[in-house]
């Protein structure tokens, strides 16, 4: 299956299955009445709402490259991420307004009723958030897709407000109503914890910062496999969109043909954009014997090609 195919098949899955657990959850809160179920239904159709958001995005995401757009677009995907990030956010808001008013409210906290009919809506949106969880998870990694990613951490977090949730209105059932609310406040909590999370991971993807350490290592090493690169400076790697953007020098003999010093930086071109995150590479072609590196902690060399 290709990307564009996978990523809008998760997109269609998410909007089908939020929409399904906010109709089911509003159901069910209009018959109990329950704090902890409410917040749930605000909870979920926040999710409906990103998951269209979602959805338009990753459809613009995947379209094939243009001639505006000659890398393509999932340089989009970090903004639609940070959609899904102001939709958690009011979210959360609405519902610590709510947990709080309850709380504040002059006179006891109004009981609930249906404690069977929200334990059972909770335990199934617990159960189908975890499967959204996993899938989402594993195919945003497959895919390197930022946005599908960040669903898969609120997907994550929703699990455990289910569980929050199901505390309150069991906690409730027993005879402390004052649970109810409370547990609404601790799913407001974690909703707003999603948000932050979301916007920590996609802020990195806008201002162009490094990718991690291992993956700039990598880069370096396959750049030094190639038998006749004698050594590498200047790596700098940094993210455009969900993507990486290398630039690195390597230096070989400087005696040899320009034409087979350019079949050199095509393989090592070719070399490091066969990892999956990266999208462009620039190889800059030095001659050993010019000496232009930075310092010389900066440079790396083959074990055959150490300074005596």
């Amino acid at each position: 299956m290709s990307r564009r195919s996978a990523v809008r098949r998760v997109g269609v899955l998410l909007l089908a299955a939020n929409l399904a657990l906010a109709l089911g959850k509003a159901a069910v809160w209009r018959t109990t009445g329950s704090l902890a179920v409410g917040s749930e239904a605000v909870n979920s159709l926040a999710d409906t709402a990103y998951s269209a958001v979602v959805l338009a995005g990753l459809y613009v995401t995947t379209q094939p490259p243009d001639f505006e757009h000659p890398h393509g677009h999932e340089r989009i995907e970090p903004f639609v991420s940070l959609f899904v990030a102001a939709g958690v956010f009011a979210a959360g808001g609405a519902v610590i307004f709510s947990a709080g008013s309850a709380v504040l409210a002059p006179g006891p906290v109004r009981p609930t009723t249906g404690g069977t009919l929200s334990v059972a809506i909770l335990v199934v949106a617990g159960l189908v958030k975890y499967t959204l969880y996993r899938y989402c998870l594993r195919v945003g990694r497959r895919e390197d897709s930022p946005a599908i990613v960040a669903t898969a951490l609120d997907n994550r977090n929703d699990v455990l407000t289910a569980g929050a949730a199901l505390v309150g209105v069991l906690g409730a059932a027993a005879g402390y109503p004052l649970l109810d609310p409370l547990a609404a406040g601790v799913v407001a909590v974690g909703i707003l914890y999603t948000g932050v999370d979301i916007v920590r991971d996609n802020v990195a993807y806008l201002v162009g910062a490094a990718p991690p350490e291992d993956l700039r290592e990598e880069i370096l090493a396959r750049a030094l496999d190639h038998p006749e690169v004698r050594a590498a400076h200047d790596v700098v790697a940094h993210y455009v969109g969900p993507e990486v953007d290398v630039s690195i020098h390597i230096e070989v003999e400087g005696e040899m043909s320009l034409n087979r010093a350019h079949d050199i930086e095509t393989d090592v071109v070719e070399s490091i954009r066969a990892l999956p995150a990266v999208d462009d590479v620039f190889v800059h072609v030095d001659p050993k014997e010019l000496g232009e590196w930075k310092p010389e902690d900066e440079r790396v060399t083959t074990p055959d090609d150490t300074p005596e």
